[in-house]
C-alpha cells in the first residue's frame, strides 16, 4: 500500500507527514510525529488513554484513521503546556495527586479540557459523566474529580 502525504494541524503547528493510510491517528501521533504523551491503551476504544481533542472535541485516537483528520485541528497533551507554564489542569493534577502512575492522565486531561471549555463550572456529576470513558486503575477517581474541580476554579479566577 502506498504511503500518503498529508498536512496535519497538531498543537497549533502544521505538520507535513508521510504515512500509510491504514495508520490510526494514535499511531501517526506517536510513531511519525514522536508525540508520545498520547498513550497506547486497549486500542479498542474502551480505556480513553489515547484521547485527544479534534476540533475541540474529545476523540479516541486509536479508533480514528489519520486520513480522517485532514484539515482538522488536533490537540494532544503535549499542547497543553504553553512555554514553561503548565495548563491549570496539569498544575491541579500535580498539586492534588490526580495523577498516580500517569498512564491514563493524558486522556483524562484532554477530556477534562474539552469539558471545562464548554462548561466553566461543571458539577461533580457532570465531571464524572464527562470522564466516564477514561479508565484509571490507581486513584479511585476522587483525586481526579478534585483536580478537575480545582482546575475549573483556577481557570475561572484567571478569566
Amino acid at each position: 500500500m502506498n504511503a500518503v502525504r498529508m498536512t496535519l494541524h497538531v498543537n497549533g503547528e502544521e505538520q507535513e507527514i508521510l504515512f500509510h493510510p491504514y495508520k490510526t491517528l494514535l499511531e501517526v501521533l506517536r510513531e511519525e510525529l514522536n508525540l508520545t504523551g498520547t498513550k497506547h491503551g486497549c486500542e479498542l476504544g474502551e480505556c480513553g488513554a489515547c484521547a485527544v481533542l479534534v476540533d475541540g472535541q474529545p476523540l479516541l485516537s486509536c479508533l480514528e484513521l489519520a486520513l480522517e483528520c485532514d484539515r482538522r485541528h488536533i490537540e494532544t497533551v503535549v499542547g497543553l503546556q504553553q512555554g514553561d507554564k503548565l495548563h491549570p489542569l496539569q498544575s491541579a493534577f500535580a498539586d492534588l495527586g490526580g495523577a498516580q502512575c500517569g498512564y491514563c492522565t493524558p486522556g483524562i486531561l484532554m477530556t477534562a479540557k474539552a469539558l471545562l471549555e464548554q462548561e466553566p463550572s461543571p458539577s461533580r456529576e457532570r465531571i464524572r459523566e464527562a470522564i466516564s470513558g477514561n479508565l484509571c486503575r490507581c486513584t479511585g477517581y476522587q483525586q481526579i474529580y478534585e483536580s478537575i474541580e480545582e482546575a475549573a476554579r483556577r481557570m475561572r479566577e484567571a478569566a
